[in-house]
């Protein structure tokens, strides 16, 4: 890839008044003394968010910055879009309650039936939808209690990289969680792929791996309550599931009676070129887990779930703020929104184009080892290449074995990012993945921008690596 050229940046110039900059300073100063040390985003992201539209943020200091995480993917049309706005008007102006609990309303009914019409086709006409607590986790714990209802079994099958929430379940089918009742099996990829070979083979080995877990049904080990996976693993490091490995976890479920649960907490309404991720691979799971965009920016997630899985459940996981009525209707009004404006369709076509142009990064810098996605899910692997350039480090991935993660170099790339106007995240099992996740807005210029900014802290890194101070930027 020849370099990308650098677009005038003025709005990552730090020009700005002495005032500003001690408001700015002293809100950070305070949050860091009387905030807990869980400030994740806080830490790795010092700004103080004052004003935004669209892809923009505007900081107490009056800096301005692209906005390439989306509130870890709640802003499917970025931030303060005239739809959300307006039904929020709407609903503080016609006098409806703001709470309800599970009541109906019109406001959600409304909300259902706009996502039953965007629902996969083999669901869609024979789904039932649960409302619980409003976060992505509630969601996942309150569908494991759904299909351990319906089975009457209590195992689960999850995958290595998944991150599926913090509530107790949903930890214990999330990376890095050791529970008897839970088998985690080999996630399959390309670039560390987990038997050393990627591609099909790698994901025909996977499916296998899983078939043989659940075919060993003797009284240690028997069939799981539910198959838990992530069409795209978004904190995993951006790591797409193949298709046909997909299609295979749908037929081994099926043919065992096991409910398929498709995370698509942050890969729903659009983000990966389609409306659901599970329609890139033509698979209808037994259960759908969603939320984050579907509320709009605002708390909401639900369960949506095949009919024969329904049973009333007494005591069931719900939460008092399973009727929020606000981010219903700003849910309606998102889901309406990419639906009728093609959205995800755009995202497919322009995700493709940024994914294709940012792969030429690897190719440019040996600290990039991979750059991957699906639609606008972009995850940019970074590597310690110990010197090993060209051919030497050909050589080293053609055997399947990557060069190692780099989360130094990755938190470097985001803190240059950064000093350049633009937000991302950081992923990855390793630490070691800067994560794109613009929201379905974006237009051409600003996706052209945001490629610009990027390449251009890659390469501030990069010379920082090499032994050379990166020289201050200049617009």
């Amino acid at each position: 890839m020849g370099r990308m050229p650098v677009r005038a940046l003025p709005s990552a110039v730090d020009d700005t008044a002495p005032g500003a900059r001690a408001a700015h300073e002293g809100i950070l100063r305070r949050q860091s003394a009387r905030e807990s040390a869980a400030r994740t985003y806080a830490r790795a992201l010092p700004i103080v968010p004052v004003r935004a539209r669209g892809l923009t943020i505007e900081g107490a200091d009056g800096r301005r910055y692209l906005d390439c995480f989306s509130g870890a993917g709640t802003l499917a049309l970025g931030h303060n879009h005239p739809v959300v706005l307006e039904a929020i008007r709407r609903v503080l102006d016609s006098g409806a309650p703001l709470n309800a609990l599970d009541l109906a309303t019109p406001v959600k009914d409304a909300f259902v039936t706009e996502l039953f019409r965007t629902l996969p086709p083999g669901l869609a006409g024979r789904a039932r939808v649960r409302f619980c607590g409003p976060a992505g986790g509630d969601a996942v714990e309150t569908a494991c209690e759904l299909v351990r209802a319906a089975t009457g079994r209590t195992g689960l099958i999850a995958f290595t990289g998944a991150s599926h929430g913090r509530t107790a379940g949903a930890l214990d089918a999330s990376a890095g969680a050791h529970d008897v009742s839970l088998a985690r099996l080999p996630y399959p990829q390309d670039y560390r792929c987990p038997f050393g070979v990627g591609g099909e083979r790698g994901a025909d080995l996977a499916a296998r791996w899983t078939e043989s877990v659940l075919d060993d049904s003797g009284p240690g080990a028997p069939l799981p309550a539910g198959v838990i996976v992530e069409p795209v693993q978004g904190e995993g490091g951006v790591i797409p599931a193949p298709d046909t490995w997909l299609r295979r976890m749908r037929q081994l479920t099926a043919d065992r009676s096991v409910p398929l649960i498709a995370d698509e907490i942050q890969t729903g309404v659009g983000w990966t070129g389609a409306f659901w991720a599970v329609e890139h691979s033509g698979v209808t799971p037994d259960v759908m887990v969603l939320s984050k965009a579907i509320g709009g920016s605002l708390p909401l997630a639900v369960v949506v779930y095949h009919e024969d899985l329904d049973a009333p459940e007494p005591g069931a996981p719900a939460g008092t703020f399973r009727g929020n009525q606000l981010a219903m209707a700003v849910g309606t009004a998102t889901l309406t929104h990419v639906r009728e404006n093609h959205l995800a369709e755009r995202a497919a076509t322009l995700g493709a184009r940024m994914l294709s142009q940012l792969q030429g990064l690897a190719t440019e810098f040996p600290i990039v080892g991979d750059v991957r996605g699906r639609g606008l899910m972009i995850g940019v692997e970074f590597v310690d290449p110990e010197g090993e350039t060209g051919r030497a480090r050909q050589v080293v991935e053609s055997a399947g074995t990557p060069v190692p993660a780099a989360p130094e170099l990755a938190a470097a790339v985001q803190r240059e990012c950064l000093r350049r106007g633009l937000i991302v995240g950081l992923d990855g099992r390793h630490a070691g993945v800067v994560r794109l996740l613009p929201p379905l807005t974006i237009t051409d210029e600003q996706a052209a921008a945001v490629q610009d900014r990027l390449a251009d802290a890659v390469r501030a890194a990069a010379r920082c690596d090499g032994g050379a101070a990166a020289a201050p930027f200049t617009p």
